[in-house]
């Protein structure tokens, strides 16, 4: 199946194809798993390069990725309702959110029960009935349910101690694959818990994409720097204290300090998603192009199939009943890990867009959702 390009957006397949890096850092840390856990389940670290490693990761990617992915997906919702007829606008997102839904389940039981392909189908029927929301209510809204996310993350991860148990996601240290098979659905339902100010995200997705922001970056300039400035600077003030606490640099001795800095780190991790979108877009403005920018373009037109391409490879090479490298590996690798695994997917891509094809994903998530 052939891809036509010629009505496509730079800025958003860029900014798709950049968060998968940002995602595959964070799902992989999930691997890790035969030493104690600490906060926010990150494994207990000796060796100072990881312990850097995890500062890094949950002070610039852990909870940052997904607002943006989640951001894009408001836009690209609303892209898809204005390119298809009234009429069955969204009669076909409908369907393609439910099959979002069913694939987000299957990669869950299968793969990796934090799935967000699932959520994202829910959350894109919640979507739906905010079309027609004014500006200011979305905006409005998205602002109030910051107070939601941050009371819910707060109690979420209070601990501050270390223990040899998860406290949840048990599927990745267990070394039965039927086992982790039936643990990963109970897994799958708790995920939203982690991640719901991708809620906030989206509802300002849907306000970036009625203006055009990503679509025309060039002439929202000033908007797109002040996003960039003010998210990733919250991002970094916001998440550093976690990452000081996960890093073993600090250690809070009160729960209420905890719940602080937890609720600090979740809310000003939309901040930060927002930003990284707000600084792709800034990029593009540049009117700088090459074969880099086209291959993690080419990477964000298939967003999909390399998603899941990670999660293929993080269990062949992680999990306990496959080669088991997420027992002996520490932060900084498995950050390396991550890293070439989404280069591997940008490669590959980038092939497809050569032969001008998509992804494979794409291609029967496509089928199914246009079926006549």
């Amino acid at each position: 199946m052939l891809l036509n390009q010629t009505q496509r957006s730079l800025a958003p397949d860029l900014a798709r194809g950049t968060m998968l890096v940002l995602v595959a850092l964070a799902n992989s840390t999930f691997y890790l798993y035969g030493r104690p856990y600490g906060p926010r389940q990150h494994v207990f670290e000796h060796d100072m390069l990881d312990r850097v490693v995890s500062v890094l990761n949950v002070t610039l990617v852990e909870l940052r990725g997904y607002p943006m992915f989640a951001a894009m997906f408001a836009y690209g919702v609303v892209q898809m309702l204005r390119r298809l007829p009234d009429n069955d606008g969204k009669k076909v997102v409908r369907r393609r959110l439910r099959w979002m839904i069913a694939f987000g389940f299957v990669h869950a039981v299968l793969l990796f029960p934090a799935d967000i392909l699932g959520l994202y189908g829910v959350l894109g029927f919640i979507l739906l009935a905010c079309m027609r929301a004014k500006d200011r209510t979305l905006l409005t809204v998205a602002a109030w349910w910051l107070l939601v996310v941050a009371v819910v993350q707060g109690f979420v991860y209070t601990t501050a101690s270390y223990s040899a148990d998860r406290e949840f996601f048990w599927s990745f240290e267990v070394d039965d694959p039927v086992t982790a098979l039936l643990l990963r659905p109970l897994e799958w339902v708790f995920t939203p818990f982690g991640i719901l100010g991708v809620g906030s995200a989206a509802l300002v997705g849907i306000w970036a994409a009625r203006r055009g922001v990503l679509a025309a970056p060039e002439q929202h300039r000033a908007l797109l720097t002040r996003a960039a400035v003010i998210g990733l600077a919250l991002a970094v003030v916001g998440g550093l204290p976690m990452g000081l606490v996960v890093g073993r640099f600090w250690t809070p001795t009160s729960e209420v300090v905890m719940w602080t800095l937890s609720a600090l780190h979740s809310v000003t991790g939309v901040a930060g998603g927002l930003g990284y979108a707000a600084l792709i877009g800034l990029f593009v403005t540049k009117k700088r192009s090459g074969p880099v920018v086209r291959a993690i373009s080419a990477c964000g037109q298939r967003s999909l199939s390399c998603y899941l391409f990670q999660s293929v490879v993080f269990v062949a090479l992680l999990m306990p009943y496959t080669l088991g490298l997420g027992g002996v590996l520490g932060s900084a690798e498995v950050a390396l890990v991550a890293i070439g695994t989404w280069l591997v997917s940008v490669l590959l891509a980038d092939q497809l867009r050569r032969m001008g094809k998509r992804g494979p994903a794409e291609v029967l998530l496509r089928s199914l959702t246009y079926r006549r």
